[in-house]
């Protein structure tokens, strides 16, 4: 342990059933009161009535909301720029980000978009330094995968088509509200996938060249807590403790990705996502399942602590991980998406671009352009 490393303090989080009915006093301590508020969410989660009752709360409180809830899966460009428009017209004092990770980045983003000139598209991939004057955002997440209430990250579909990422501190939640009450109502595919997502979250974290112990302890507690918590959140949908536990994990392997970021199975993903839109927990998964083996092999002593973590040998990793996959029906077949072994090309072309690079570069194995198109060729297979 001869090199130096550091963990860079991180969002305020809060927790608590039906805590986000109290948000309407978190603006107020951060804005002051009878706020300009810009709530971005999808439109599923705008008619839940928890959030109809949390908007209910912040009008009573003299705040005034605006609902912007256009986002859908893997939000582009030209949504976020909406959104963005609606806070600079409102004159929004801060953003309420309200839904799964696809939501929570799109009001990051926006909240960003509105404090400065540019469109969205120029801060893809830090093309363009983020404004300093942004909007204070409140998380509050609805999915436990993407930790995005936890990150300095937003993803999003730039005007080309290309899912690609934001990065700065301007990013960053001023306050994340984890209230296990909005997800009971989950779908259990999405509530698998998504849990899959904060587990390759943490695996890839603890595991990847910019693992060190500060990321590895909230890394490995989170699959810990997936690992407990992620079947009965699926037997049990209503089954609290199992959602908040989910909900938690969610957000350590958040700050672990903050600290440390992904691998592999996030280049590939991301690809995936680009080429065909398939959703980022279940296609991080898949990518994971393929390369997982030549990881362990690489750094068999991160690995073995991963596998203590979800309660296995060291040997029986790989055998346990996609077992897991096939409990939760994650899907291997990809034709409900359109691909298949005939888009190997585009596939392997994809994860080598700009925006995916990074994380094929921070991945604990160094995979050659044959053994690369070969992992591609396996997750396609199904």
């Amino acid at each position: 342990m001869s090199a130096s490393f550091g963990l860079e303090r991180g969002t305020p989080v809060i927790y608590g059933e039906d805590r986000a009915l109290a948000v309407a006093e978190d603006v107020t301590a951060l804005v002051g009161s009878q706020a300009r508020v810009l709530l971005v969410a999808d439109r599923a989660i705008a008619m839940q009535d928890r959030v109809v009752r949390m908007r209910e709360r912040l009008a009573m409180a003299g705040h005034q909301v605006t609902m912007y809830a256009e986002i859908v899966g893997d939000p582009d460009s030209a949504r976020i720029n909406a959104a963005a428009a609606a806070a600079r017209s409102q004159r929004a004092q801060l953003v309420i980000a309200v839904g799964g990770g696809s939501a929570i980045d799109a009001g990051k983003l926006a909240a960003v978009t509105a404090a400065g000139e540019d469109p969205a598209d120029a801060y893809g991939l830090c093309a363009t330094p983020l404004p300093r004057a942004t909007l204070p955002i409140i998380a509050v997440p609805t999915t436990a995968g993407t930790g995005a209430e936890m990150t300095r990250t937003a993803v999003f579909t730039n005007s080309h088509g290309h899912k690609v990422w934001s990065w700065g501190e301007e990013l960053r939640p001023a306050l994340a509200v984890l209230d296990p009450t909005l997800s009971v109502t989950l779908p259990a595919r999405l509530t698998a996938w998504t849990g899959l997502d904060a587990l390759v979250h943490a695996i890839e974290a603890a595991t990847n060249r910019r693992a060190n112990p500060l990321v590895a302890a909230p890394a490995l507690h989170a699959i810990r807590l997936v690992s407990r918590h992620l079947g009965p959140a699926l037997d049990e949908p209503a089954n609290l403790e199992a959602r908040g536990g989910m909900l938690v994990a969610a957000a350590l392997a958040g700050t672990a990705i903050d600290n440390a970021g992904t691998g592999a199975a996030h280049a590939i993903g991301h690809a995936m996502g680009t080429l065909a839109h398939v959703h980022h927990g279940r296609a991080v998964a898949l990518a994971l399942g393929a390369v997982l083996e030549a990881n362990q092999e690489e750094a068999p002593r991160a690995h073995a602590e991963v596998a203590a973590a979800m309660g296995v040998l060291p040997t029986d990793l790989v055998t346990a991980y996609d077992r897991l996959l096939d409990e939760v029906e994650i899907g291997r077949d990809l034709s409900d998406v359109g691909l298949g072994p005939e888009h190997t090309d585009a596939l392997y072309a994809t994860a080598l671009a700009p925006e995916n690079l990074p994380m094929l570069q921070a991945n604990c194995r160094h995979f050659t352009e044959e053994e690369l198109r070969e992992v591609v060729s396996m997750v396609l297979a199904g």
